[in-house]
C-alpha cells in the first residue's frame, strides 16, 4: 500500500502530515517553508509511495473561500502537472488551527511550545488528514 500526504498550505510555511502505509494513522511529518514545498513533495514521493495528496481548503464561516485560495490554486495546479498520477483533493480546513491549539493544550504543552507556529501548522495538517481518513471510513461503511 501507499501513503496519503496532507498539506496545510500557508503563505510563509506549510504543515505536512502523512499516513502510515496501511492508511490508518495520520502523523505530523514536518513544516516546510512554502517556497520549498514543491521540491519537498517531489523528493518525498521519489522515496515513499504516495497514493493521494490532501490539501486543506480554507473557507470562511459563510462557506466562501478564504483569501489564501489565491495562493493555493496555482500551487495545486502545478502539483497536478508535476505529479499527474497522484490525485489531489481538497478537504475543508475550518477550525483546524483552533483544534491544533486545543490538542496542544490537552497534550500539556507549555505556553512557549504552543506559540510555535510551525508546530501548529504541522498539527493542523495532521487534523486535516485525520478528518479525511474519518470521512472516507464513514463513506466506506455505508
Amino acid at each position: 500500500m501507499s501513503r496519503i500526504l496532507a498539506i496545510d498550505y500557508g503563505r510563509k510555511r506549510t504543515g505536512v502530515a502523512v499516513t502510515d502505509v496501511l492508511q490508518i494513522i495520520a502523523n505530523g511529518l514536518t513544516t516546510v517553508p512554502t517556497h520549498q514545498l514543491m521540491d519537498f513533495i517531489l523528493k518525498y514521493v521519489e522515496k515513499e509511495p504516495v497514493e493521494r495528496i490532501i490539501v486543506g481548503h480554507p473557507k470562511q464561516m459563510n462557506n466562501q473561500e478564504s483569501e489564501n485560495m489565491r495562493n493555493i490554486v496555482p500551487f495545486v495546479n502545478q502539483l497536478k502537472k508535476k505529479l499527474p498520477r497522484i490525485p489531489v483533493e481538497f478537504v475543508d480546513e475550518r477550525f483546524t488551527s483552533v483544534l491544533a491549539h486545543q490538542a496542544m493544550l490537552d497534550g500539556g504543552l507549555k505556553k512557549k511550545d504552543r506559540q510555535n507556529k510551525a508546530l501548529v501548522d504541522e498539527i493542523s495538517a495532521t487534523i486535516i488528514l485525520q478528518s479525511y481518513l474519518e470521512s472516507r471510513n464513514i463513506l466506506n461503511n455505508r
